[in-house]
């Protein structure tokens, strides 16, 4: 099909360009922008009507002149190439090589703007997820084909969280695993951490990274998580891989939906956010799933890294909370304390979690264990708020050894290096060895025989 090209612009505002009607051009086409003396520069469409076309310029819209600038129709959406040689590289947030190999060959091209999976067509997620953290693997459990969050703020170590998780994830007994890693509106020393850590650890040769930083264009933060999907999609369901999608930082993301908004002149809804941002993330969030006929799947993490105030009901927390199975939040208060990786047990939820662990999946103990680590620990919160008012002299015996429980629970259980990588059992096993610090008694959620068995 013949490409057009049309002289002339309406105007120019913020990343926008507009101009008149043309014919046979489709929603989400992508398009050169070409000024008089300078280099194409690519873009979308993102509005089409009678009278008008709206075009997002990705590299900015700075000295173009309207009356001399020229536009290409290339007839196609944004694509991305893929292949298995993906694997062990990085891109930046429109699929361009950053490592120097030059451009993905063998594969296919393959439009980034895919559709959550189709309901029906969906398998119910089974099958644990290893991260190697007690706190996720124990008690916030992932399973494969699952979309848990992770809800953070300004100055706790979600970099650091992400990082290790992308390289000790994997499915126990299975080594067709991937991940894809897509860094979004990030700063440069974050991307370089990142490039540094996923290489010096060894695992990069089954991951996949993108990384849009800070100062790329902001609509190239729209692309970036689609980019990731659509490389995990094609290693899962065509090349039969179990893919974890790991996104940092999804705020970014929701910001330039904002920015671009309101430089569209889009009535803003709650908070200045678009109205459809609850639409716009489910279109991301609902691409994982385990497919009936297709091997492999797709599990993802997505990452809020600053929550405005560290407020969970702030809109995008909120409504990422109501699209995907469960949030794992970490806690101010346990950073604060020295605690790695700081996680709030008692505000974390895995909702698929009780059909993927216990006998045949992790160890049959592990659903009863997690119940009374969970139990034990919010008992604990009663008991500091108590020992806040009448002091820890004055507490009962078991009010005492529940002080006790939750500190072992904090600096033993849910404290761990950065680089330590525990296996299911260890974890479990270190969860029975600080329940010995309560008293039978207070042990109601697990059976007599775990008891006989576990607390030796």
């Amino acid at each position: 099909m013949a490409i057009a090209e049309y002289k002339g612009l309406q105007r120019i505002t913020g990343p926008f360009i507009f101009m008149e009607a043309v014919p046979d051009v489709g929603y989400g086409e992508l398009v050169e922008v070409v000024p008089e003396d300078g280099l194409p520069r690519r873009g979308r469409v993102v509005m089409v009507s009678q009278k008008a076309i709206t075009v997002q310029v990705f590299e900015g819209t700075s000295d173009l002149v309207p009356s001399s600038t020229s536009v290409r129709f290339l007839k196609r959406p944004l694509e991305i190439s893929l292949s298995k040689s993906m694997l062990g590289r990085t891109f930046n947030g429109i699929g361009e090589p950053l490592d120097g190999c030059g451009p993905v060959y063998g594969g296919k091209r393959v439009p980034v703007n895919g559709l959550p999976l189709n309901p029906v067509a969906r398998q119910y997620p089974r099958n644990f997820i290893h991260t190697g953290i007690s706190a996720i693997d124990t008690l916030t459990t992932l399973i494969r084909g699952q979309k848990l969050p992770i809800f953070s703020g300004n100055g706790l170590p979600h970099n650091r969280l992400a990082v290790q998780i992308a390289t000790q994830a994997r499915i126990v007994g299975d080594e067709s695993f991937a991940v894809c890693f897509a860094g979004i509106g990030i700063k440069h020393d974050d991307a370089s951490f990142f490039m540094r850590e996923l290489a010096h650890r060894g695992r990069n040769n089954n991951m996949v990274t993108f990384l849009n930083v800070a100062d790329d264009p902001v609509i190239e933060r729209i692309a970036t998580p689609r980019m990731a999907l659509t490389t995990a999609e094609y290693l899962a369901f065509e090349l039969g891989m179990h893919v974890l999608v790991i996104i940092t930082d999804m705020t970014n993301y929701c910001e330039a939906l904002r920015e671009l908004g309101v430089a569209a002149g889009e009535v803003p809804s709650r908070k200045g956010y678009p109205s459809y941002l609850y639409s716009d993330l489910a279109s991301l969030y609902e691409r994982a799933g385990v497919l009936k006929d297709r091997p492999g799947s797709v599990t993802q993490l997505p990452i809020l890294t600053t929550m405005p105030n560290d407020d969970i009901t702030h809109p995008i927390p909120d409504l990422t909370g109501f699209i995907t199975e469960g949030q794992i939040v970490l806690s101010r208060d346990l950073h604060s304390k020295g605690i790695y990786p700081p996680i709030d047990v008692l505000t974390s939820l895995s909702r698929l979690m009780k059909d993927g662990i216990g006998k045949g999946y992790t160890r049959e103990d592990h659903p009863n264990l997690a119940s009374q680590l969970f139990a034990s620990y919010s008992r604990v919160q009663d008991v500091r708020a108590l020992a806040s008012v009448v002091g820890e002299e004055e507490l009962s015996k078991n009010d005492k050894l529940s002080m006790a429980f939750g500190n072992a629970f904090e600096n033993k259980f849910l404290c761990q290096g950065p680089d330590e990588d525990r296996d299911i059992s260890s974890s479990l096993d270190i969860g029975w060895d600080i329940l010995k610090l309560l008293p039978r008694s207070e042990l109601t959620r697990v059976t007599l025989s775990q008891i006989r068995e576990y607390l030796r």
